[in-house]
């Protein structure tokens, strides 16, 4: 499959998708159907178990494509295409976040906007030092509508989902790491060995236990579950349909 604005890659078990579209890897209409055509790789895919995402530019990815906005908000009667941009950014990012695997972004520059949002529906961000990191959506009486306002608060709080939204607070790598935005931060020189060690790591361990506990912790998010349920029926079903959970659980108590 051929990509516009992204390039494709298997190193192993790990799916890399590598953001390719300069200067700063703009949110467009192109970047969006890519995003979707690699989805539908990863899904068709059993054996993928970490999908890793990164930029070949100096920027992660810097927000949305401002030719398309002026574009869609050039008429007030074209903001009902802005929203579906929008929703259409909202749907792939939800693609990311419910892949039953280990998800990683790797941050080596500016991540504003929709590009923090790209990052956030990974399950492990990490960031070099330098990187830049910001929702700063209401500098432009905006909000940041692809899930940002969503996710920053379920993973930080609302105290500093607050601090970054409202008031637009542009992060280093380094302070996203202390206040729990990213995992990990390093020298933007030894970040790209490091994301690769830590992908390369996870993809050594079973993709249906990894789905499972993906979908368990996500359970105790919904009031809906019963995440405690939920919990003992993956265990059930990695014990009596998992061969590679059966292997490894045979080779640990045979030690």
């Amino acid at each position: 499959m051929s990509f516009s604005v992204l390039n494709t890659a298997r190193r192993g078990a790990v799916f890399v998708v590598t953001l390719a579209s300069p200067p700063v890897n703009a949110l467009s209409r192109a970047l969006i159907k890519d995003l979707h055509a690699a989805m539908d790789m990863v899904e068709e895919d059993k054996s993928v178990r970490v999908l890793h995402v990164r930029s070949e530019q100096k920027a992660f990815c810097a927000g949305a494509d401002l030719a398309e906005m002026r574009e869609n908000l050039a008429n007030p009667n074209l903001v009902d295409a802005q929203i579906a941009f929008v929703r259409d950014l909202q749907n792939v990012l939800k693609r990311i976040e419910r892949l039953p695997l280990a998800t990683i972004a790797e941050v080596g520059g500016a991540a504003m906007g929709g590009g923090l949002e790209l990052a956030l529906a990974c399950d492990f961000r990490i960031a070099a030092n330098e990187a830049k990191l910001a929702l700063p959506e209401v500098n432009l009486g905006l909000i940041p509508g692809a899930g940002g306002t969503q996710r920053l608060t379920r993973l930080c709080g609302p105290a500093i989902a607050k601090r970054l939204i409202l008031g637009a607070e542009i992060l280093d790598g380094q302070s996203a790491a202390e206040m729990g935005i990213v995992h990990w931060s390093a020298p933007r020189a030894e970040l790209a060995d490091k994301a690769a060690t830590l992908a390369d790591r996870i993809a050594t361990l079973p993709r249906a236990a990894v789905a499972a506990s993906k979908s368990c912790i996500e359970a105790s998010l919904d009031p809906s579950r019963d995440g405690y349920e939920e919990e003992l029926l993956a265990t059930r079903d990695l014990l009596l349909h998992e061969p590679e959970t059966r292997h490894r659980v045979e080779a640990f108590l045979s030690k």
